[in-house]
């Protein structure tokens, strides 16, 4: 492909509750925050031919189109187009990709683009759709709750709690151990905010085997859609990202389209899958991925991989077995959180920090979300 990426920066991840860190603020400050920073690290102001934004809840304080709302706030040229998609949990990486798709294709020049999800203004299922609770589909495709199909998963494939409680620590113990390293020279601190807030570095093996599955009362309520399906549940808040506020934005654009670019967009793929699985159609995104270049697992240098909840990193490390010391350096997604909308931006972000800071050539992401979405990305880190 021809679509660059010229620089990619989130913020930090905060509680989604109302005295986190980033709760303060509305959702098109946090946009605004970081098309600045990009201003800033690529000789801006950036004038870009549009401004694309992934959000899940769109009502509230993210309704009204909030790409339309950021840019107006952040003061972009008039002439910007702006929309925002909902893709689920990968949205963010979605617009990334939409975005590249948009250069390569000659529609545009340069394109902002990335996700943004306050979960302390819009909570989970805040937009209320019908399809929550309708009963007119097929149980395989009724929606559940993702925390419900990753308990599911982990009973169908054989994920032990055991399996979840060490994915976890090595999650806190990379987050933790992240902290004031390259690994996060892209995380722009807002609103006097400049860690993973959700992060919880004292985690041990022990107090991880302590808790109790979270999930029970949850089943209970969609006990018709399960099919009266009882459920060993193995998942514990611990195995679950934290509900979390956050945005990540990348300048994505042709070839001379401004300061070096960080990298180029090798290849994308978004993918569908089975609804009753729910979380595994971003394996399918990976291997199609993949499948555009000549490139395996085993030449990537650095990986992505959202912990969409804890079976999903196990079952990546125990099906594709890739190196563990190049997946997930910096910490993920079990002990940092998930702004949904933002998620896939923020792991692209994260991924051209741990390619520059191992002097990585190619780098990989993976996002996956509920009722069978899934996306990935493969980027190329330039030299600069």
């Amino acid at each position: 492909m021809s679509a660059f990426i010229y620089d990619a920066v989130r913020t930090p991840r905060g509680k989604a509750r109302p005295d986190g860190g980033l709760a303060a603020l509305k959702p098109q400050e946090l946009v605004s925050g970081l098309i600045g920073a990009i201003g800033e690290r690529t000789d801006g102001p950036v004038k870009p031919d549009a401004l694309v934004v992934g959000a899940v809840g769109q009502i509230g304080a993210q309704g009204g189109n909030i790409a339309l709302v950021s840019k107006l706030h952040a003061k972009l040229p008039d002439e910007t187009a702006a929309f925002t998609l909902n893709n689920y949990c990968v949205s963010g990486l979605t617009a990334i990709g939409q975005a590249a798709a948009m250069v390569e294709s000659g529609q545009a020049k340069s394109v902002l683009a990335g996700g943004v999800e306050m979960m302390s203004r819009v909570p989970f299922m805040a937009d209320n759709a019908d399809y929550y609770a309708d009963a007119s589909y097929d149980r395989r495709t009724r929606y559940i709750p993702v925390a419900l199909a990753a308990d599911r998963l982990a009973e169908d494939i054989g994920v032990s709690r055991a399996e979840l409680d060490q994915a976890a620590l090595v999650s806190q113990q990379r987050t933790a151990a992240a902290e004031g390293t390259p690994l996060v020279a892209s995380r722009i601190g807002l609103n006097g905010l400049n860690r993973e807030e959700c992060a919880r570095p004292a985690t041990t093996l022990e107090s991880l085997a302590a808790l109790a599955p979270a999930f029970p009362a949850l089943a209970d309520q969609y006990r018709d859609a399960l099919g009266d399906r009882v459920i060993d549940h193995r998942h514990t808040v611990s195995h679950a990202p934290p509900m979390a506020d956050g945005a990540a934005l990348a300048l994505v654009g042709g070839e001379g389209a401004g300061a070096k670019p960080r990298a180029r967009v090798v290849a994308w793929a978004e993918a569908g899958g089975d609804p009753a699985l729910s979380l595994t159609a971003g394996f399918t995104a990976m291997e199609r991925a993949l499948g555009q270049t000549k490139l395996a697992l085993s030449d990537l240098d650095r990986i992505e991989f959202m912990e969409a909840f804890g079976v999903t990193i196990v079952k990546f490390m125990r099906d594709y077995k890739p190196d563990p010391a190049k997946v997930n350096v910096g910490g993920g997604h079990m002990a940092k959180g998930h702004p949904m909308g933002a998620t896939g931006a923020i792991l692209l972000s994260s991924l051209l920090d741990a390619l520059d800071a191992s002097d990585g050539k190619y780098g990989l992401v993976v996002a996956a979300g509920a009722s069978g979405v899934g996306s990935a990305m493969i980027v190329e880190r330039l030299a600069r």
